[in-house]
């Protein structure tokens, strides 16, 4: 079954780091599909007002629209080339491009649910500090507005593929379960770890309290073993299904020291793991709901992150 991905370029290091991730993984999972697409710059509204006025500025905004329509279809067909190149099949590469109507993001967002397409991917730019604080980026707001489909956020130069699923017994785990075994299910090369963070009081109360509840403490580690427990069966069953046999499987716990989401960026850095996939909200505070998400995608130097909504 071909799994369709909607790739975000520009000329930018940021997308020729996309790229190159997009490679290495095609390798190794032959039934993806790319189709590139480039959201050409915005004209301003001063132009597009008097064009409808002046034969002149018609003129004009014309010479623009392709001049811009040229520029985006050279840049695509570069990339490409040089993804052919790379070894992938040209006829599993599209490319598109499309003036920019409600902004970059939403239009790509828009683009990848009309087409349904299985994830977008893009590589990060912009996702801490003052740009996306007062301007917002291309990465921040894909994660922010896309809700329906996943998205793959690509940070430098991974070191491979292998992926590391953190999991946590939520509905949001199990949506990222249900991608990531749709994505490789039918590729016996490729393995998956499924990393869970056991629980703590505070990760459910925010209550700083002087000593700490060693009943309540105890009561939720339990509570989260049964969960998982649960969690693991089905998810063994799910990847069953999907022709991922036990051997292409490895679960791993950790008692944190640390935050949530650091523990899981650590795991993957000293794991060696080059693609981390998170649900976008989980079963506790911490667990996965925005703030844990946000730090692992913004603390995964060199990595791939696919967010599940």
């Amino acid at each position: 079954m071909k799994r369709k991905i909607l790739v975000a370029v520009d000329d930018s290091f940021h997308s020729k780091h996309c790229i190159r991730y997009l490679v290495s993984i095609a390798g190794v999972l032959p039934s993806l599909n790319f189709t590139l697409v480039h959201i050409q710059p915005s004209i301003s509204q001063f132009l597009l007002d008097d064009a409808k006025r002046s034969m002149k500025a018609k003129v004009e905004l014309k010479k623009i629209q392709r001049r811009n329509r040229e520029a985006a279809e050279e840049l695509l067909t570069g990339i490409q080339t040089q993804m052919a190149k790379s070894g992938i099949d040209a006829g599993r590469i599209q490319t598109q491009t499309l003036a920019k109507n409600l902004g970059v993001a939403k239009d790509i967002i828009e683009l990848a649910q009309e087409g349904r397409y299985d994830a977008i991917a893009a590589g990060r730019r912009g996702l801490t500090g003052m740009q996306e604080l007062f301007l917002g980026s291309l990465t921040a707001k894909l994660v922010e507005h896309s809700a329906v489909i996943p998205v793959w956020i690509i940070d430098g130069e991974v070191p491979n593929p292998r992926i590391l699923l953190a999991v946590d017994g939520s509905e949001s785990a199990f949506r990222a379960l249900d991608h990531v075994c749709f994505m490789i299910g039918d590729h016996p090369e490729t393995r998956l770890t499924l990393f869970h963070v056991v629980p703590r009081l505070g990760d459910y109360c925010s209550i700083d309290f002087s000593q700490p509840d060693l009943e309540m403490e105890s009561f939720i580690v339990e509570g989260d073993k049964r969960c998982l427990a649960d969690f693991y069966a089905h998810a063994m069953k799910t990847c069953h299904s999907a022709g991922i046999e036990k051997e292409r499987i490895e679960v791993k716990e950790s008692k944190r020291k640390v935050g949530v989401g650091k523990t899981i960026v650590e795991e993957a850095r000293k794991g060696g793991y080059g693609t981390v996939v998170i649900g976008r909200r989980g079963s506790g505070r911490a667990f996965f709901m925005g703030s844990v998400s946000r730090y692992v995608l913004g603390k995964s130097s060199n990595r791939a992150v696919w967010l599940i909504p």
